[in-house]
């Protein structure tokens, strides 16, 4: 199985591993590669089993955690991150997408178009490195919805006005939509969404929140990027309206704690198809795993091992039903 990655440039049940352990402490030594996600709050994060499940499978030595960051605590984490030997790359999670896009040194492929970043490698010696911001989320969200039936063509919607609101206009993009209804609350907080949609040439709709209750039953796939429980009210005014939605209309819930969430309960029950965002994380995770340890790939390919095999340990990591 060979996943479909968008950027050209590389762009919850866990296991015994559980999930991870924030730490305050920077990790790195010269004889092992070290990664880690950064973000606030960071403990329900299931990159660490993912990526530790990968790296077991390559057979190499890569020591993956969680790091509790702040975006006031950002600027010392990036300075020990290029002072440190052992480093090989970084997740970047929730509030810090938009901030380490401004303080890396280059941005790669769609994370220059989204001025987003999630994923950061680094190059050149200790104490000199340079950082580079990449965005595998366009193809977290793209292979996500279409493993659960997505197609081209669609009409989409997509939930607040954040990074992952603009990544998932990227996947907009790549599915082709033909329109696509954005949901904020305040739409002047969006600007880069409005911005990344002209740049890409997708049409976006900008409406007010309320709306989404009638506008949703037209959309053929809807991405929800907003925090944990941050559609629970929509949720209920739904339930309330008894709102419909369209047969096999795809939501994906980014945000996987608790699951499924209010607003994915309600669609299921409506007759819709419910994407968990842990998804979207095992498909922006193996585009990582690719930036990470590239020596572990081949045109593509992992050594030693096949696609299949590499995806279905990660899933068996978070409790996610294997792809072979």
């Amino acid at each position: 199985m060979r996943l479909s990655a968008p950027d050209p440039s590389g762009a919850g049940t866990a296991d015994a591993a559980g999930p991870a352990t924030p730490t305050s402490a920077l990790p790195g030594t010269p004889s092992r590669r070290t990664a880690a996600v950064l973000g606030h709050p960071i403990g329900h994060s299931m990159s660490p089993p993912m990526h530790t499940a990968a790296y077991r499978v390559l057979e190499v030595a890569v020591d993956y955690r969680a790091i509790d960051t702040t975006v006031e605590q950002l600027d010392d984490v990036l300075a020990r991150v290029r002072a440190e030997d052992g480093w090989t790359g970084l997740s970047v999670t929730m509030p810090l997408k938009a901030g380490t896009a401004e303080r890396v040194d280059r941005l790669s492929g769609r994370a220059e178009a989204l001025g987003v970043v999630n994923t950061v490698t680094m190059s050149g010696p200790t104490g000199a490195r340079e950082l580079t911001g990449h965005n595998t989320d366009v193809a977290g969200i793209v292979n996500a919805v279409t493993h659960a039936g997505a197609g081209s063509g669609l009409r989409g919607a997509i939930l607040g006005g954040g990074g992952t609101a603009t990544a998932a206009v990227a996947a907009m993009a790549d599915l082709d939509a033909r329109e696509v209804d954005v949901f904020v609350r305040d739409s002047s907080r969006a600007a880069n969404v409005r911005r990344v949609g002209r740049r890409l040439g997708v049409e976006l709709t900008f409406c007010d929140w309320d709306d989404a209750v009638d506008r949703l039953t037209e959309a053929d796939l809807v991405v929800a990027t907003l925090p944990p429980r941050g559609a629970d009210g929509l949720a209920a005014a739904m339930d309330q309206a008894h709102t419909p939605v369209r047969p096999g209309a795809v939501l994906l819930d980014a945000a996987y704690d608790p699951w499924p969430s209010a607003l994915a309960d309600h669609w299921a029950r409506a007759g819709g198809v419910i994407v968990p965002g842990l998804e979207m994380l095992l498909y922006q995770a193996v585009e990582q795993v690719r930036l990470f340890v590239p020596d572990r790939f081949v045109a593509g390919a992992p050594v030693g091992t096949d696609e299949t095999t590499l995806v279905d340990a990660m899933c068996d990591a978070v409790g996610l039903p294997r792809r072979g």
